[in-house]
């Protein structure tokens, strides 16, 4: 049986550009009433994807308010439901672990590390991690304020998280390296730059060294996930936020920024919620590209599904197997700049899926 594919439509006036314009509105209008919430980044996927749902039935000039009333309301959803929460709380049995004696005790030393770790950067790197993590500044802001660029921004933001997880750990154990090799081992192991990690001859030091290879644990696992490729296993519902995340992180530590970043977080959504919906598991695979100078992020996800019979159809706007406000293949397609698709019924689909940084980026 012969695999199906299907590329970029032809190029035309693309309605849902004009929802990916209005997007820094919406950010402004989710974090104005959320703040630093935890899901702010949900609310305002969320509102893409009602918006986009309903572009058919939004009339000529009613876009921009229809989307404030989207934002609006996807808010006042979330606390309603967590009041609803709240309130019902007293009625159900608690079944949380009761806090330990000494937690109050490990948060204090985890702050204070925390601290002095920062005091040990340099004023520069400290002013520009905090100005990124703190004030919100994104890398195109800090390198006009520098004079740089946003990619040597980002290179400068991923040693600075590096050496911060370095220097906390060291003071959180409330220890000085024994050599001068320790240092510079442990920033290897902590960057994931395994080049380095060959030069300072890491593996070596390790096993010579009893306080760097108490700390290389912690490192070696945060250090795996800056890889330039990720690959996540779908099978639950759960895992739709761990793919949605990580693509949203890797995109960002790529150079990546702003309402492109969400039209991909989306997408990735998208194509996770099909493989738990339709099939019995799959994996999706994150990547940072470069073609002609050009940086972004592809994404290939995988089924052993049934396929699909007609993907043609399954490509057509509006088309959906299931209830709900889920934008499908088509919307997904909607929001990134490339997209393919190649199913066989009974062996499973393939779609793979490209993001570009924007003009300026690196």
């Amino acid at each position: 049986m012969s695999a199906e594919s299907i590329e970029d439509p032809a190029a035309g006036h693309d309605p849902s550009g004009d929802v990916a314009a209005l997007m820094p509105m919406v950010r402004r209008i989710v974090l104005a009433r959320v703040g630093a919430h935890p899901s702010a980044d949900d609310l305002i996927q969320e509102t893409l994807v009602r918006v986009l749902a309903a572009l058919p039935r939004i009339e000529p000039g009613m876009l921009e308010p229809y989307t404030i009333v989207t934002a609006r309301n996807v808010v006042a959803t979330m606390w309603r439901d967590a009041d609803r929460r709240d309130r019902n709380r007293h009625r159900m049995v608690d079944l949380s672990s009761p806090e330990a004696p000494d937690e109050t005790l490990l948060a204090g030393e985890e702050q204070a590390a925390i601290a002095e770790a920062l005091g040990r950067l340099d004023e520069r790197e400290r002013d520009t991690l905090l100005a990124h993590e703190v004030a919100g500044h994104d890398t195109r802001s800090l390198a006009a304020r520098t004079g740089s660029t946003s990619g040597a921004v980002a290179a400068q933001l991923n040693r600075t998280r590096a050496r911060l997880r370095v220097e906390y750990l060291l003071a959180l154990e409330q220890a000085e390296p024994p050599t001068d090799r320790c240092r510079p081992v442990l920033l290897a192991l902590s960057s994931g730059d395994r080049r380095r990690q060959r030069e300072v001859d890491a593996a070596g030091h390790v096993l010579q060294c009893a306080l760097c290879a108490r700390l290389s644990e912690p490192l070696i696992a945060r250090g795996h996930s800056r890889d330039d490729s990720v690959r996540i296993p779908i099978s639950r519902d759960a895992d739709i936020v761990t793919a949605r995340q990580t693509a949203r992180e890797l995109a960002a530590r790529s150079g990546m920024e702003g309402t492109n970043l969400t039209l991909l977080a989306t997408a990735v959504s998208e194509v996770a919620r099909n493989i738990v919906r339709f099939t019995e598991g799959g994996e999706i695979v994150v990547e940072v590209v470069e073609l002609n100078g050009r940086r972004g992020v592809q994404v290939v996800a995988r089924d052993g599904g049934p396929g699909i019979p007609d993907v043609d159809e399954a490509m057509a706007d509006g088309f959906s197997t299931y209830a709900g406000l889920g934008l499908g293949l088509p919307g997904a397609r909607r929001l990134m700049d490339e997209f393919a698709v190649v199913s066989e019924e009974g062996r499973g689909t393939t779609v793979t899926m490209t993001k570009w940084c924007k003009e300026g980026q690196p």
